[in-house]
């Protein structure tokens, strides 16, 4: 069993940078991927970028030069710096870990949730 504990969400204004923390617990050999999700009421779950046990990243079109993903082996944590904040990236955000096979992720473990808020 893996736990998966999300801390970093809050209200912040256009413009502006949060950093989300996802700390894993438990059985931390289960799983190769690690990655953030979001969704908005309404509108479908988006993953918004991932990082394998060897360092290799993946982001949204959406995302991408805004959002960084990070890890720090010695706390098993994985980190997502966001810059550049629009009202578009207002969502609950979602930490989950799981395998990537080469050709597919498959993620099994999933935190609760973080709500990120951007107003204009």
């Amino acid at each position: 069993q893996v736990q998966l504990v999300e801390s970093g969400g809050g209200l912040v204004q256009a413009g502006g940078s949060l950093r989300l923390s996802c700390a894993a617990s438990g059985n931390i050999d289960s799983f190769n991927v690690m990655g953030w999700y979001r969704q908005a009421p309404g509108k479908q779950r988006e993953l918004v970028v991932t990082i394998t046990n060897g360092g290799r990243t993946d982001y949204a079109d959406s995302v991408k030069g805004r959002f960084t993903i990070s890890r720090d082996s010695a706390k098993n944590t994985v980190y997502l710096q966001m810059i550049s904040l629009n009202p578009e990236d207002t969502a609950v955000y979602y930490c989950s870990a799981g395998f990537y096979t080469g050709t597919y992720y498959s993620f099994n473990y999933w935190g609760q949730g973080t709500q990120v808020t951007v107003s204009s």
